[in-house]
């Protein structure tokens, strides 16, 4: 997996990507040759139920630039039943699992009752520390409640002396302000940053993003959504992470090989890459 960095001018991670999605199910191997073309040289896929958790695992098998997370969103935390914690452990064990995700809470669509994704978001942080692995976390007009369980369950896992030291995990395609960010930080917690920071409306974030560390920020896709400018509106890919990175670099006035640099040094942490990102 070394050589999937050499030769490049840049190397970047795309976090955050749900690749087992029917939207690549024709084309998955020329959208992951188009990454490579961009400099990205890993891509993690991010379940979002059990069965796309599973096709995430797989595959990561099958390519070997690619990493999964395992995970209920909460739009599926309404059917999570007693055995949805002993099938996540069991994934969480194959080497090519990273993090435990895509978990949280979406208070903006409320597709799952908001007790069932308090249940299963614990649950599932809770699974994290004992398998020693980082959460990847979706928030969503739930920034009270989300801070409130991460709170409560980082102080936990900082005294529990168990497997999982800090960075502790993502909050994903960030939608808080510089407060909520910096007490992220503080309780060991990455912030990533997807296409919207590229749109003209977007000033808020760009604003935001400029104020904070770039020792604390990942970038990401989400695709297939949330494509950047100026492909607003299409299908994403991870090849188009370097336009998220470019707009960062542009934002903090710093070059793109920085923002790579950096990003790609805080996802092979989080994530525990190790090696595989040393070139």
């Amino acid at each position: 997996m070394k050589n999937a960095v050499a030769g490049m001018d840049i190397a970047l991670v795309d976090t955050h990507a749900h690749l087992d999605f029917s939207q690549f199910e024709e084309d998955l191997d020329p959208v992951l040759d188009r990454a490579r073309d961009q400099g990205v040289a890993f891509v993690v896929t991010v379940g979002f139920d059990l069965e796309s958790s599973r096709k995430a695992v797989a595959l990561a098998h099958e390519h070997q630039n690619l990493k999964a997370c395992v995970g209920v969103h909460p739009h599926g935390a309404g059917k999570a039943d007693a055995s949805l914690v002993q099938s996540l452990r069991e994934l969480s064990e194959d080497d090519q699992v990273v993090a435990l995700g895509e978990m949280g809470l979406d208070y903006y669509r409320d597709r799952s009752p908001r007790s069932a994704q308090r249940r299963v978001f614990r649950e599932q942080l809770e699974l994290a520390a004992e398998v020693g692995k980082p959460v990847v976390i979706h928030d969503r007009e739930a920034h009270g409640d989300m801070m409130k369980m991460i709170r409560e369950w980082s102080q936990n896992v900082s005294r529990s002396n168990g497997n999982l030291r800090p960075p502790l995990g993502v909050v994903h395609c960030y939608s808080g302000d510089s407060a909520m960010a910096d007490e992220l930080f503080g309780l060991g917690f990455l912030i990533s940053v997807a296409g919207p920071v590229t749109y003209e409306n977007a000033r808020p974030l760009q604003e935001l993003v400029g104020r904070l560390p770039l020792e604390k920020l990942l970038v990401e896709t989400d695709c297939p959504f949330l494509s950047p400018h100026p492909f607003r509106g299409q299908r994403n890919e991870p090849a188009r992470v370097r336009l998220v990175a470019s707009k960062i670099a542009e934002i903090k006035d710093v070059p793109l090989e920085e923002v790579a640099r950096v990003t790609t040094d805080n996802a092979g942490q989080v994530f525990r890459l190790g090696e595989q990102l040393s070139g």
